[in-house]
């Protein structure tokens, strides 16, 4: 993080939720200036693109005007397989104006679009120490009209885009400024409703992500399909809420079900990280995103694999302002996973 610069207001869109926030630094450290969330229609975002733009714009400003934002500069994730493309790259050591000379001509072996139709950025993770005169390089791409429909939902609600995120990385942010650095391998994991977000970190640096296309509307589908109940009621009965005639035990043995799928996409991640990025075994997650909020997902996701689990928290060395409702901010914290990530970047950091 560059202290200092000017903040801009995170907006995360996401397929069930979207949520705003801004985060000033002052000479005690950061404040949480506002946050706030409204719940969209279904399929308005589907596979981390936007397929109904109107609709976006429409809850956007709805939200903004809830929140008391007339205009600012604005920060914005994306994430979803396709569209997103993370690759971590071995090349020769450079600088990185070399590698951003030549970082197309790199991105041409491992992008499976064509090169024009895409934004790039990089990071230089650092020197192999296992191979003289190499270095590890994250590149991303992402597909330019990905970021062109989100931007028009940006700029049509009132706001000026000027930072481009990748969800995955927003994780990191949120947790570089609430958690101690370790070398174990902690894994990020926002199980969002359509998609679940994956950044193993080590010292703070992403060592492996992936995207999945499965979330916490599994556990809703499973719920309607079996019970025959409206989505309405299959929401509620997901987040521990009593309905008519139905028996707790039942949904719980059904969202233990379909729990067991979202896991195991998570676990198979866990094992090509094992096999193929050669780190070492996940030491702990550090779970986020509505699924956290779930009566035992979290318990019985570490007693699946024994791997000790913390509920996020992106509000642990962060302030709450006292104009704000902070009972009500800490009991979704885990939601506000994302957005708060994107609203700790700044204007001049590294972007797409």
């Amino acid at each position: 993080m560059v202290f200092g610069k000017k903040s801009t207001i995170g907006l995360d869109m996401g397929s069930a939720y979207i949520k705003v926030a801004k985060i000033n630094e002052t000479k005690t450290g950061y404040e949480l200036e506002f946050f706030d969330m409204l719940p969209i229609e279904p399929d308005v975002i589907a596979d981390g693109m936007v397929v109904n733009k109107d609709s976006l714009i429409r809850s956007v400003k709805e939200l903004l005007k809830k929140a008391g934002i007339k205009s600012g500069n604005a920060t914005f994730g994306i994430s979803g397989h396709p569209s997103v493309i993370i690759k971590k790259i071995t090349i020769p050591l450079m600088t990185e104006d070399e590698v951003g000379a030549s970082i197309k001509y790199e991105a041409e072996q491992y992008v499976p679009f064509e090169i024009n139709d895409v934004n790039l950025d990089f990071q230089i993770l650092g020197p192999r120490s296992d191979e003289e005169g190499q270095m590890d390089v994250l590149l991303v791409a992402v597909k330019k009209n990905v970021i062109r429909d989100y931007s028009e939902v940006v700029e049509k609600a009132g706001l000026t885009p000027v930072v481009v995120d990748v969800d995955t990385f927003a994780l990191g942010n949120m947790y570089e400024v609430n958690y101690e650095m370790s070398g174990d391998n902690i894994a990020l994991i926002n199980v969002g409703a359509s998609i679940t977000n994956i950044n193993i970190v080590r010292h703070g640096l992403p060592v492996f992500t992936r995207d999945c296309a499965i979330g916490s509307n599994y556990q809703t589908e499973a719920l309607e399909k079996a019970l025959d109940i409206s989505r309405g009621d299959a929401e509620k009965l997901k987040m521990g809420r009593a309905v008519e005639n139905i028996s707790p035990k039942e949904v719980q043995t059904l969202l233990n079900f379909a729990s067991d799928e979202i896991y195991a996409e998570i676990y198979r991640s866990f094992e090509y990280f094992k096999s193929s990025v050669s780190e070492g075994d996940v030491n702990k997650i550090i779970l986020s995103g509505g699924a956290a909020l779930i009566k035992d997902f979290s318990n019985i996701m570490a007693d699946r694999r024994s791997i000790p689990i913390e509920i996020a928290n992106p509000f642990r060395m962060i302030n709450i302002s006292d104009r704000l409702d902070a009972a009500h901010i800490k009991e979704v914290a885990p939601m506000a996973a994302v957005v708060v990530g994107l609203a700790l970047r700044r204007i001049g950091d590294n972007y797409l």
